[in-house]
């Protein structure tokens, strides 16, 4: 059995619709087909390779088993995964990638020789239904395919194929300046069978697809290259059909290793979603954010009422949670949970999220359409009726419902963000009351959410808690950030939230706080809620401490520039579904903060005094609210 990498050790593919997780040791270990969404071809990442996987390497094996890359990257700006492999005989390169999709979803594999001749193995092992079907593999008109129920999977090469035990394998060999294509398509398996691609056009097309969308980017800041990198991740997870973006391409890798709190993450979460598109039109992509809209319209349609919290990739509304007991879970993590029962659940800050990524758009100069003004008032009429009650909140605890601070700030950025539009003359509302009921929730919020004796916002009305999302609080505009209650909260969060190096747990959830999310056992610190840090740090005036936190995250990115949800500063690895959008949205918001901040320092020191290490000038509290990142 080979061993089980860590998540860091995985880099992804994708064509929009999909994505495949390929590991460092040549294995493919997570595939669904033909969607996010669809079952897992290869389910071995939640497993032992006996529940799906696809290796190619060199045959020898090291002396602990199979070899790690000698180095991989993507090539240029692009998710074309390339790896060396540098044998005592020579070396090779694999190139990884999945083309965009004009009929069969297929995963290409190119092997090239570089130095030398090299002996290689292929060894595919499909177990479609999530590694719990073992299918039948056969050869049709001189091509492997192996077909289960539904799903029918060909194999195409110019290698001989020989099916053993379950498993398609090809031995061969490339000398320097010869190549090997492994091509890997879906279709139904009643269909007819799909066509054999070109390897190399393929590939040709696929590097042109990404080199063109990523010129489009607007930032040009210091930290280009982990922007462009993280917004290429945000685009792989949208699903190019409808727009719909998922909040990560995995399902139940785990939170704690050995714990169960693994969730499935294949879905469209209006929170997740909402800020990916601000953050990817924040970089300068409008289509994007124009298409989110459209999901968004269709999935809601005229019941807004009923609103849910996330949707399938193409609106369902049907996530229905259950457990798959056949597979053991990524290091033992149990259970492995399909659907999400959070779908069911009332969180009063996604109209805030929602309704402010409506305004963005317009902020940028993406007219406010007809259709979108009707479920805009739709949604502020039912959050002015319902934001008194309490909720599940941004972090989905099972645990009872709460007044939840961030929820209640939300709310407000809501009502703020409808008062604009109506002012600006895009929406056709009554101005009045909304003011009124702005000033309502933010008089409750600073009644009843903030502890005056520890001068820092709480986790939710009355308790004594904390909780990273307040770290929004200045990003919002609900406050400015020389407010000393917006200072002693980011102090408060700092010194009991975070690790020496500000790693943030999003709260706490042992001692006093145990059970607050009516689950047990431990998590790692979010890459989210210390991204929400680095904001936290610039907006007060501590820009030298907010660059250097900054740049110990992109320092705890994976090789490739990816992140998964949470880190574990005991083990130091990656823990929870990879990668993860909200933890790339954070990058991307906080890259383009420490840009305006920066330039706003420097016109400060060009004439005008610069304010003190823990204060903010009159322009960077203006500002605040109007930030194209996260909640502007």
């Amino acid at each position: 059995m080979k061993r089980l990498p860590r998540i860091e050790q995985y880099g992804l593919i994708g064509d929009m619709q999909t994505s495949a997780h390929v590991c460092d040791d040549g294995s493919i270990d997570w595939l669904c087909l033909p969607r996010f969404d669809s079952s897992a071809v290869f389910a071995g990442l939640l497993g032992t390779h006996k529940h799906g996987t696809w290796q190619i390497a060199p045959a020898a094996p090291g002396p602990s088993g199979p070899r790690a890359v000698a180095e991989r990257r993507y090539r240029g700006d692009t998710l074309v995964l390339e790896s060396i492999w540098r044998t005592p005989d020579g070396s090779v390169r694999v190139l990884d990638f999945m083309p965009p999709r004009d009929g069969a979803p297929q995963v290409i594999r190119i092997v090239e020789g570089l130095v030398g001749e090299v002996a290689m193995v292929s060894a595919m092992c499909p177990r479609p239904g999530y590694g719990s079907v073992s299918p039948w593999i056969h050869e049709a008109g001189g091509r492997m395919v192996a077909e289960a129920g539904a799903d029918a999977l060909w194999l195409d090469t110019c290698v001989r194929q020989v099916e053993k035990d379950g498993v398609v394998v090809s031995a061969f060999a490339v000398r320097a300046g010869q190549s090997v294509a492994f091509v890997l398509s879906w279709s139904p398996s009643h269909a007819p069978a799909p066509g054999i691609p070109d390897a190399n056009a393929a590939l040709t097309e696929t590097l042109a697809l990404w080199q063109d969308w990523t010129r489009q980017c607007a930032y040009d800041g210091p930290y280009r290259e982990a922007v462009v990198r993280s917004s290429i991740v945000l685009k792989a997870m949208t699903y190019g059909p409808s727009g719909g973006i998922v909040a990560a391409p995995t399902t139940s890798l785990p939170e704690e290793i050995g714990g169960d709190r693994n969730w499935d993450y294949r879905f469209t979460w209006l929170r997740d979603a909402s800020t990916t598109s601000a953050a990817l039109l924040g970089t300068g992509y409008r289509q994007e954010a124009q298409a989110w809209r459209r999901w968004l319209l269709r999935a809601v349609a005229g019941d807004p009422e009923n609103l849910q919290i996330m949707y399938g990739i193409t609106g369902e509304r049907d996530l229905r949670e259950r457990e798959l007991p056949w597979l053991p879970g990524y290091e033992g993590s149990a259970p492995v949970r399909v659907g999400n029962g959070a779908a069911d659940q009332l969180q009063l800050d996604v109209y805030g999220e929602v309704i402010d990524t409506l305004y963005l758009p317009h902020q940028s100069g993406v007219a406010h359409c007809a259709d979108t003004a009707v479920l805009h008032r739709r949604l502020i009429e039912h959050l002015a009726r319902r934001w008194q009650e309490p909720d599940e909140g941004i972090w989905e605890i099972r645990g009872g419902r709460r007044h939840f601070v961030h929820s209640k700030v939300m709310a407000w950025v809501a009502v703020d963000r409808t008062i604009r539009l109506a002012e600006a003359g895009a929406l056709d509302m009554d101005v009045a009351p909304l003011v009124e009921l702005r000033a309502t929730i933010h008089r409750e919020v600073c009644d009843k959410g903030f502890d005056p004796v520890r001068n820092t916002f709480t986790q939710s009305y009355g308790s004594k808690e904390l909780d990273a999302a307040t770290l929004l609080i200045p990003r919002t505009g609900f406050l400015p950030p020389d407010d000393p209650r917006v200072i002693g909260t980011v102090d408060a969060v700092r010194r009991e939230l975070s690790t020496d190096d500000g790693l943030v747990y999003r709260y706490r959830t042992c001692g006093e706080a145990a059970g607050v999310d009516g689950l047990t056992g431990d998590e790692g610190t979010f890459f989210l809620c210390a991204f929400w840090l680095v904001d936290g740090l610039a907006l007060t005036g501590r820009l030298d401490e907010a660059r250097a936190l900054f740049e110990h995250l992109l320092a705890l990115r994976n090789d490739l520039g990816l992140l998964a949800e949470e880190y574990d500063p005991i083990q130091q690895r990656q823990l929870g579904n990879f990668p993860q959008a909200f933890s790339h949205m954070g990058l991307i918001q906080s890259a383009l903060l420490l840009q305006q901040m920066v330039a706003q320092s420097s016109r400060r020191q060009g004439g005008v005094a610069v304010p003190t290490p823990r204060s903010a000038s009159r322009s960077t509290r203006q500002s605040a609210a109007d930030l194209t990142p996260q909640h502007a």
